[in-house]
């Protein structure tokens, strides 16, 4: 969704650009791990497992002719780095150039992340005498992945196997009775195989022979694995929406935004995807029909993991071995 604001913006495109990276001051990240298709940096195995900090060097392409005739003045060039996990933010000021570019560079500290983080560019000037008015900013936000090893922006669930009562992840010892969990904390949505709990159940999972029992078996587990995480993604991207000054609850970012398209025609059918969200805020805050809306969210996340297609395939096949064997 689009902030609309009482005043003049800029109408072209604001563009930014991660040129080059420094590592501790000393080496030069690899081109190859910046992506800009994708928008996205990826700093894992960067050449220096044990780096502290590094330093984007980045360069902004503004409407020029809007910022000539525009009713502007004063025009600032922010880019800030975020992560909402740390709660990290970084700003940067950068400088024109005699070419008409924002050129300058930016700071990341390894110790003040976690995942990923975004790194975005805010152009502010003074409008109609008032001073600090956001008046362009970029489109589409930058990705910094400490984990990635290749620029993609898009990373699909994580799949983890973890021993949850004997393994080194000491917060996955309250679940060790847990066949899986999914934790939707970080960036990239994960569940956690429990290779403690049931014998034969990762192994199961990540085959595709045996007879129709096991195949049934498995569509049936791996159906109610997406179930679950289908689910708890949407409990997560709409628990902490965003709002603009009148209250309207704002799109999220990332797969919550995607989880969120995907499901609420499904949980709120028949509406625009506004009044959904709305919605959604407003019974998730008021607390009225926010229970009964729990039958819809499953539903919605039966449907994205395709769960009684599954089993119905399943049940199918053992019913047609049975009938072959009794022959």
């Amino acid at each position: 969704m689009k902030s609309v604001y009482p005043y003049p913006t800029l109408f072209g495109d604001v563009d930014l650009d991660v040129l080059s990276i420094t590592v501790d001051g000393t080496s030069s990240l690899p081109y190859s791990h910046v992506s800009k298709s994708e928008r996205t940096v990826a700093l894992h195995r960067s050449g220096r497992e044990n780096w502290e900090h590094c330093t984007l060097r980045l360069q902004a392409t503004l409407p020029e002719p809007e910022i000539a005739d525009g009713r502007w003045t004063d025009v600032v060039c922010l880019a800030a780095l975020t992560e909402k996990a740390t709660n990290a933010r970084t700003t940067a000021r950068l400088e024109r150039a005699a070419d008409g570019t924002w050129g300058g560079g930016i700071d990341l500290h390894r110790s003040r992340h976690l995942d990923r983080a975004m790194l975005g560019l805010t152009v502010v000037a003074t409008c109609d005498g008032v001073a600090g008015r956001a008046i362009g900013a970029t489109a589409e936000d930058w990705y910094v992945d400490l984990k990635g090893t290749t620029p993609v922006r898009r990373r699909e669930i994580e799949i983890v196997e973890a021993d949850f009562r004997e393994g080194p992840e000491q917060w996955l010892r309250p679940y060790k009775d847990s066949p899986w969990i999914v934790d939707t904390t970080g960036e990239v949505p994960t569940v956690y195989l429990n290779t403690g709990s049931v014998d034969g159940l990762v192994d199961m999972l990540g085959g595709s022979g045996g007879g129709p029992a096991e195949k049934l078996l498995r569509d049936v587990t791996s159906s109610q694995i997406a179930q679950d995480a289908w689910t708890a993604m949407f409990h997560t991207a709409v628990s902490a929406l965003d709002v603009d000054e009148d209250g309207t609850p704002l799109m999220p970012t990332g797969w919550r935004e995607s989880v969120l398209r995907m499901m609420l025609p499904d949980v709120l059918p028949g509406r625009q995807l506004t009044d959904a969200l709305y919605d959604i805020e407003e019974r998730r805050t008021k607390g009225f029909g926010w229970a009964e809306l729990q039958t819809a969210v499953q539903y919605a996340a039966g449907r994205r993991s395709q769960i009684t297609k599954r089993l119905t395939n399943a049940v199918r096949s053992v019913d047609a071995a049975e009938r072959s064997g009794s022959r």
